[in-house]
């Protein structure tokens, strides 16, 4: 029923009849779905965008209905099956998207004025079209508490280069502090996706990730079945905090980190469990942001991001010039700056400076020129399921990495 509601309630354009009974002007409306319209740290952002279009079309009416994400996805499908919904929708890049691109607008002749500021289009592209506009980049740092490693003996200004140095550092400061080394939540499957990308530029070769990126995945070869014996040996060795399969990722383990309990996290750039978060309990100078470790030769590690949330729009829409415009609106500069300045997000905006938000900003910021897609990103939304479901039975040891492989290269297939 709450589903059969919230779609009846969408739609491009009405016609309202006034108190006497006849009939009015039109009343242009557009919708627009989401899960971030309703976060006390977008508020700002909202409005911001609002603004920006309303200069342009003061007589449209903009709703935004903030969905809960856990359903956000379940909700949208049963909106592309009718063919009835928003008029403009938010995404994460990557498979999520690209799935559901049929039902979407091609953006291409809308945004070409923005392609120079923002960044991130690729994550939001199929088949060498734009379907939507990127909002923020979202990547996945591995953020380091510098307090924990002072209490260690550790140089914070020093974080490993290695894999045999990482372990040997989280053995000290299990020592000296009782903290784990990775905070890890999969409750939902999502930690084995930050694992893969956050950790996977210290394990395969640049021509390995190349390939993994344009499709050309070996799930068999070394480096692959590197990264998945890892995500193993580090539940098996404890060095994850407990119940790691029990924790939800949003947004009970980035409390973990925060709190002091691990000394390591996976986290996101933007905006939520990133370095704006962390400020709640850490202060700015002891949050440390590291380069995957290095596991095998020849591996380069880089920053694994791309474009994190961005507006879409809906074939169905009856003015698609309109909801394209709105969408540039929620990409606008203005908008996007306030998005920064309250949330804390990096934003897809290139022209906005955020050279003051701190050294953990900073770091992040100087890699995205060399940064690398994340390789989660290049999997199908279907494939992304049946590895999280598999990443929490190599967890609980109920199945193995040849097996969990094999799965997960019968997935890819398909998709």
């Amino acid at each position: 029923m709450a589903v059969a509601l919230t779609v009846a309630g969408c739609g491009s354009a009405t016609r309202t009849e006034s108190p006497s009974g006849q009939a009015s002007q039109p009343q242009q409306k557009l919708v627009v779905w989401d899960w971030k319209s309703g976060e006390a740290a977008a508020a700002t952002y909202i409005e911001q965008a609002r603004a920006d279009f309303a200069k342009r079309h003061p007589g449209v009416t903009v709703e935004f209905v903030a969905q809960p994400f856990d359903q956000y996805y379940t909700l949208l499908g049963t909106a592309i099956q009718t063919g009835k919904g928003p008029d403009v929708m938010l995404f994460n890049g990557g498979g999520q998207i690209r799935d559901r691109a049929d039902a979407l607008l091609p953006l291409d002749p809308y945004v070409a004025q923005d392609k120079s500021r923002l960044a991130g289009w690729d994550a939001f592209s199929k088949d060498g079209k734009v379907y939507a506009a990127p909002v923020t980049l979202q990547g996945h740092p591995i953020y380091y508490n510098k307090a924990l490693y002072e209490r260690a003996g550790l140089d914070p200004a020093a974080p490993p280069k290695t894999w045999s140095e990482f372990v040997s550092g989280c053995a000290a400061v299990k020592k000296a502090t009782g903290a784990a080394c990775f905070a890890l939540g999969n409750k939902e499957g999502f930690g084995i996706q930050f694992f893969l990308s956050g950790l996977g530029s210290g394990v395969l070769t640049p021509k390995e990730y190349d390939d993994w990126i344009a499709g050309k995945r070996d799930w068999n070869s070394p480096g692959v079945k590197r990264i998945f014996e890892l995500w193993k040996d580090v539940g098996d060795k404890g060095l994850n905090n407990d119940g790691a399969n029990s924790t939800a990722m949003f947004s009970d383990v980035f409390r973990v980190f925060e709190t002091g309990k691990a000394a390591h996290i996976i986290g996101l750039m933007s905006d939520i469990g990133h370095w704006n978060d962390f400020k709640e309990f850490l202060p700015p100078d002891k949050i440390g942001v590291m380069r995957a470790p290095v596991v095998t030769d020849g591996a380069v590690p880089s920053l694994p991001y791309d474009g994190g949330i961005g507006y879409a729009v809906a074939k169905w829409t009856k003015t698609p010039d309109l909801a394209a415009d709105l969408v540039r609106s929620l990409t606008s500069t203005g908008a996007l700056t306030a998005f920064y300045g309250k949330a804390g997000a990096i934003v897809s905006d290139t022209t906005i400076d955020v050279s003051q938000a701190g050294p953990a900003v900073a770091t992040i910021t100087a890699q995205i020129e060399t940064g690398r897609p994340a390789l989660h990103v290049a999997l199908s939304s279907k494939t992304l399921d049946v590895m999280g479901r598999l990443s929490q039975q190599l967890l609980s040891g109920s199945t193995t990495v040849d097996k969990a492989l094999g799965q997960l290269s019968a997935s890819d297939r398909k998709g």
